[in-house]
């Protein structure tokens, strides 16, 4: 059985889950951010090495203020209360996506989770907070133009290591909620990845669900373009 050693999740949904029981979307992201906790201790138990977590895009800059301001609050509290948690369990905590315009409180705690779990070897959470992949490719570029590399000399493997982390290509992306898209969700990482779309929402999306999800992704065949088990034409 072969693991998966990079899942991405696009997390999306949160805010139809309170919209659909007349709650605030303030509370659909509060039940998304509950259910996260426990969902990436049942996947990392499960042996996934990498679990990179589409909680915030670029775009989602457009919605409301009074949105963007709660989310960041609850990035905040959250990252403060729950990175203790991976830390004891050797997990390395990563951020992808760029700084600006995020709140310093917030780029504080960032910093921090990154310096204190910096060494820890049992997994890796990449949470893509403020992230676009296009914008992720041209900041790739604008390194490697920075650092001098000759045009020639530029590899896949160069690339790869300007990326904001140099993580695993994924393997699998699930994508709660319904829609049918990656929405800019590391697309240099999911030239071969494998996709799941689930209906259901971010909130109510359970161990059960993912496990499920996982038994598929065993049965596919992945041939990364080549061809498995090819009889030879004499």
């Amino acid at each position: 059985m072969n693991i998966p050693k990079h899942i991405g999740i696009i997390v999306d949904g949160n805010g139809r889950w309170a919209t659909k029981r007349g709650k605030k979307r303030s509370d659909g992201h509060l039940a998304g951010a509950k259910n996260l906790n426990n969902l990436c201790q049942h996947i990392f138990n499960k042996g996934i090495y990498v679990l990179s977590l589409y909680i915030f895009s670029t775009e989602n800059f457009k919605r409301s203020k009074e949105e963007v301001n709660y989310l960041m609050e609850l990035f905040v509290k959250m990252f403060k209360k729950d990175f203790k948690l991976f830390e004891n369990q050797d997990i390395k905590i990563v951020f992808s996506g760029r700084r600006e315009p995020l709140r310093q409180d917030l780029l504080n705690i960032i910093d921090e989770i990154t310096y204190k779990t910096k060494d820890n070897k049992q997994g890796i959470i990449n949470f893509c907070l403020n992230y676009g992949s296009h914008f992720e490719i041209i900041d790739a570029c604008k390194k490697i133009v920075n650092s001098k590399i000759e045009a020639n000399e530029i590899t896949e493997a160069i690339f790869k290591k300007n990326l904001y982390n140099d993580l695993p290509d994924l393997d699998l992306i699930i994508r709660t909620g319904g829609e049918l898209r990656l929405s800019n969700f590391m697309l240099w990482q999911a030239a071969y990845a494998e996709f799941y779309f689930t209906n259901t929402l971010f909130p109510d999306f359970q161990k059960e669900e993912f496990d499920l999800i996982l038994s598929s992704y065993f049965n596919r065949d992945r041939r990364f373009g080549g061809v498995k088990n090819e009889k030879k034409i004499n």
